[in-house]
């Protein structure tokens, strides 16, 4: 079960954009939309979160649905849904007429037209996409090279990546840009660094994904995460990955996203970054089982009263099921 905080306002009307009914609405799943206005309902009253299990019990859906919808509206730039701690999500619906906005305050399209580098860009970015630029796309680009101080060049790189990866949709590479800018890309050679970086991730997530046997459909946001974090984050190389792949489903038979994470999570505390110092690490840490109970042969089993409470620790028996000791 997923919890989603919202940033919220307080009102007792809840307001839904033209914007969002005429752009987004149309092309869109009829639960999507339901949850989206439930969970702007939610976030104009003031309520400070929901879990997706109320959501779905209130609309009649799955929850799996919940969080389809809100990756998907993130997906379309409709929302800003951020991954926080043990499952939940911030979400903060945005202004969705920003566009309007820029478009009729900083950006005369007929003065920028008359420069022939402009020109010649927003005739590149159309043979890139394959189509005519609408008002709305090309005051967008336009604004990246005030607001972001993009050049000529990082913009056509960037609608060219877009386009190799068959994205072409405005609010998709208008995503991407948002991303270079946040991440402080300046220039084309950090573009270029960050698109090899971004396309060896996605390389080995593709890999880590065959080899649990997933389809790119069976993978959901959440999962892609702990997969940049393993590889990424923690360093680890496919090996590694692949061995607490293995171990998890020799002790569950089954792929646990959360389990081979706890099993990675451990490795990179122990700093174990090669299988020689895993299997040194095992040796050393097999684990104690003691055994719990009155060892009193004259009890009888079927006694209520001579049965000896168990106290349990329960950190130190998950330690054990991971196959780690106390001293971890």
């Amino acid at each position: 079960m997923n919890t989603f905080i919202f940033n919220n306002k307080n009102s007792a009307y809840t307001s839904v954009s033209n914007t969002f009914i005429e752009n987004y609405m149309p092309e869109a799943r009829g639960e999507y939309v339901k949850i989206y206005i439930l969970g702007l309902k939610y976030s104009c009253c003031g309520e400070p979160g929901v879990s997706s299990s109320v959501i779905a019990q209130k609309l009649d859906l799955l929850e799996s649905d919940v969080l389809n919808a809100w990756m998907y509206w993130n997906d379309k730039n409709v929302i800003r849904l951020k991954s926080l701690n043990n499952g939940s999500y911030s979400i903060e619906f945005l202004n969705l007429n920003r566009e309007e906005v820029s478009s009729e305050s900083s950006i005369n399209l007929l003065e920028e037209l008359n420069n022939k580098n402009i020109k010649d860009m927003l005739k590149d970015i159309e043979k890139l996409l394959g189509r005519t630029l609408s008002s709305k796309e090309i005051t967008m680009y336009l604004s990246w090279q005030k607001d972001f101080n993009f050049s000529p060049e990082m913009i056509l790189l960037l609608i060219q990546y877009c386009a190799s990866k068959n994205k072409t949709d405005y609010r998709y590479i208008e995503k991407i840009a948002i991303s270079w800018f946040d991440n402080n890309i300046k220039t084309v050679d950090d573009a270029q660094m960050s698109i090899k970086s971004r396309e060896d991730t996605w390389v080995k997530i593709n890999q880590i994904r065959t080899y649990l046997g997933m389809s790119n459909s069976d993978m959901m946001k959440p999962q892609e995460d702990l997969l940049n974090k393993w590889i990424n984050t923690y360093k680890f190389q496919l090996n590694i990955i692949y061995k607490a792949c293995d171990i998890c489903f020799q002790r569950l038979s089954k792929t646990d996203f959360k389990y081979i994470d706890a099993i990675l999570g451990n490795w990179f505390k122990a700093n174990l970054t090669t299988l020689e110092d895993i299997e040194k690490h095992d040796i050393n840490t097999k684990p104690n089982y003691k055994k719990y109970g009155n060892n009193n042969s004259s009890s009888s089993k079927g006694n209520f009263t001579n049965y000896e409470q168990r106290t349990y620790d329960f950190a130190t028996l998950e330690k054990k099921l991971l196959g780690w000791d106390n001293n971890d």
